[in-house]
């Protein structure tokens, strides 16, 4: 049995256990194995471990100083199997990045100097930067909050996340096909998309083109993930990310639908009219609809939405001032872009609440592995 100190922290609407790389290191074990052990990930409940069953349940990040210059931590995120043994070390969440910002302000990562402390953090899976910022009164490390998200009326520290020039940072470009319109073929057929790398890789379809309209519940939007699925499988292909022989990735690329505003309600039942937003979104995660939207998938939607001739461009309302409403099964969450100097692409700023849920010790029922 082996020991394993971490965290649980709710950041936005996901949960994410942090561990620190030197614990992680002293186990002995293969990252992979501890993981995969330590949540149960081979049992569909996860009954058994630290998972929540559900994929925004079902992520660990690992954090360590960085000897970056400009970075401040370094972070590995994880994408836990859920009855399925394996970890995706693809992608990047944006939600445990959140996370990661406030384990990294209490765990005296980075000094307090002023009311406020930015997180300077590199994503080391996509080479991806972003900063969490966060109050600190006092200067003190905050452990309560009043900043709320749509998908949850839980309270919470409130972090301002930015993901800076998140253009390409995976393929290098932000249309990696270089169009703004592809066309795959899926189960009933070809079907266009849209194929975008700005914060994650995303293929996004039209809702129509699926006789959706993009404010669908998730139950409803649920009978035709099988179908985004093959067709991730192709985007995946179409954009360079993996090989034809390459395993099957259910993490990237994001995919989803798109559609313009209608009035709606949320998960919760509140409504949402057609003036109180500006595109509608639907994404899956994983294998699932997901209850609102990831904030990679956000950023990749805001970077489609403002590129002229994508899927997005067409059906979304146009803002003067760079900001993006987008309506998704929890509520509306905007985005913000905000220009970049010396040609980088514009950061993206996103509002999220993040909570420090337990410090544990985890007892991890691993044998000895390979060394990590």
């Amino acid at each position: 049995m082996l020991r394993l100190q971490g965290e649980m922290i709710r950041g936005g609407t996901s949960k994410c256990w942090i561990f620190d790389h030197h614990d992680v290191v002293a186990t002995g074990v293969d990252a992979d194995t501890l993981l995969l052990a330590a949540f149960n990930a081979a049992d569909p409940r996860q009954i058994d471990g630290v998972g929540g069953a559900s994929s925004t349940t079902s992520k660990a990040a690992i954090v360590q100083l960085s000897d970056v210059a400009g970075v401040d931590v370094c972070y590995a995120f994880a994408q836990v199997g859920i009855g399925d043994e394996r970890v995706e070390w693809t992608s990047n969440c944006g939600n445990c990045a959140t996370a990661v910002a406030l384990y990294a302000v209490h765990r005296g990562l980075v000094p307090i100097t002023s009311d406020t402390t930015t997180v300077r953090m590199l994503n080391v899976n996509t080479g991806a930067r972003l900063t969490g910022t966060i109050p600190t009164p006092g200067p003190t490390a905050p452990d309560e909050g009043t900043a709320v998200v749509p998908g949850t009326e839980a309270l919470g520290v409130p972090v301002l996340l930015g993901f800076q020039d998140p253009a390409g940072s995976t393929t290098g470009r932000a249309l990696p096909t270089g169009r703004p319109l592809d066309t795959l073929t899926g189960p009933d057929g070809p079907v266009e998309a849209s194929l975008v790398d700005a914060g994650a890789p995303a293929a996004l379809f039209d809702a129509k083109a699926f006789g959706l309209d993009g404010s669908e519940s998730p139950a409803a939007f649920a009978t035709v993930v099988p179908a985004l699925t093959v067709l991730r499988r192709k985007a995946a292909l179409a954009m360079g990310l993996v090989r034809e022989d390459a395993p099957v990735s259910h993490a990237v690329p994001k995919v989803g639908v798109v559609g313009g505003p209608v009035t709606y309600r949320t998960t919760h039942g509140h409504l949402v009219t057609q003036d109180q937003y500006d595109v509608a979104v639907r994404m899956v995660s994983m294998h699932a609809p997901h209850p609102a939207i990831g904030l990679t998938s956000a950023v990749a939607l805001a970077t489609a939405a403002a590129t002229p001739g994508t899927l997005a461009h067409r059906v979304t309302r146009q803002t003067a001032d760079g900001t993006l409403r987008l309506g998704t099964p929890a509520g509306v969450i905007t985005a913000r872009a905000v220009p970049a100097p010396d040609g980088a692409s514009p950061t993206v700023l996103l509002h999220r609440a993040a909570r420090r849920i337990a410090r544990a010790e985890l007892l991890v029922p691993v044998p000895e592995g390979r060394p990590v």
